[in-house]
């Protein structure tokens, strides 16, 4: 009678550690590849919130200061459009609750998409109410900012969402695509307005490296490091050039400072949301992933 014994299968010769010792290594470079580092995980999970924050900070300064300044923004409107007590208070509650109502929802994260278009329309109420239409400096500033609220926008939709109901998704052409590529146009609208045409060396350079991240961001190549060098240049300019809080509240520089400084960070956010998000699919960083 034969009998079988179960016994546990001999070792690999010495010969094949090596090749044993090659497959680990190989798994665990693939685990490391699937695995980013902790900081960019923390990047990827806190930067969009950081983002958001600073683009709605316009608005929500914005929205304090027509409840502190009711009076005088409402004797503006009126005196200017003479149009009466009324419709110029008017024009002041739309201006508070649509931009607080707004920024509660944008942080929030519950209707986006509605708050989004809900400040499109303030920023194109302002800029007739307050003739920024024949103020270029002003009017690019204010195109800038809608271009962080189109990458917001776009930011809340999700991959295959389609912009009307009921129409599929075209791929690499899909809204939310071209949303992107239109923000970071609009965005990079901000740096035109820190040019300086000065006959200086410093300020030579400075215009020509701003104009080469510039269009770095609008075609979207090497993006994300373009747009984060300008995320660090803007703050730079802001805390320097814009630092309201050392001018005396009672003199006019004090607002205008203010103003550019709130307006500044929106800017900012939207070019931390090009840094968390990338640049889309029309651009030339995606481009180059089909070459």
């Amino acid at each position: 009678m034969i009998c079988y014994h179960h016994t546990s299968p001999p070792p690999l010769p010495h010969h094949a550690d090596p090749l044993r010792l090659h497959l680990a290594c190989g798994l665990s470079r693939k685990q490391n590849q699937k695995d980013p580092p902790k900081f960019l995980r923390l990047t990827k999970q806190y930067l969009p919130h950081l983002a958001r924050l600073c683009l709605i900070s316009t608005f929500l300064e914005d929205g304090v200061r027509m409840w502190f300044q009711w009076s005088e923004q409402s004797d503006y409107i009126s005196a200017t459009w003479n149009c009466g007590w009324f419709l110029a208070s008017c024009f002041v509650l739309i201006n508070l609750l649509g931009q607080l109502g707004g920024c509660v929802l944008i942080l929030s994260r519950n209707l986006v998409q509605y708050a989004c278009f809900a400040l499109f329309g303030i920023i194109a109420l302002q800029t007739v109410a307050y003739s920024i239409l024949w103020d270029v400096k002003f009017l690019m500033r204010n195109l800038a900012l809608g271009g962080g609220l189109l990458l917001l926008l776009a930011e809340s939709r999700g991959e295959g969402k389609s912009m009307f109901a009921g129409v599929p998704s075209l791929g690499e052409s899909s809204p939310k695509q071209y949303m992107q590529l239109g923000g970071r146009v609009l965005l990079v609208l901000m740096f035109m307005t820190l040019l300086h045409f000065e006959l200086n060396l410093i300020t030579i350079l400075q215009n020509l490296v701003g104009t080469a991240l510039i269009v770095l961001v609008a075609v979207g190549f090497k993006t994300k490091l373009a747009a984060l060098t300008l995320v660090l240049w803007l703050a730079w300019i802001n805390l320097f050039f814009n630092a309201f809080w050392t001018v005396p509240t009672y003199k006019p520089m004090h607002d205008f400072l203010k103003y550019d400084f709130f307006q500044t960070t929106s800017v900012i956010g939207g070019l931390l949301l090009v840094v968390a998000l990338g640049p889309g699919g029309v651009s030339m960083d995606e481009k180059k992933k089909e070459w």
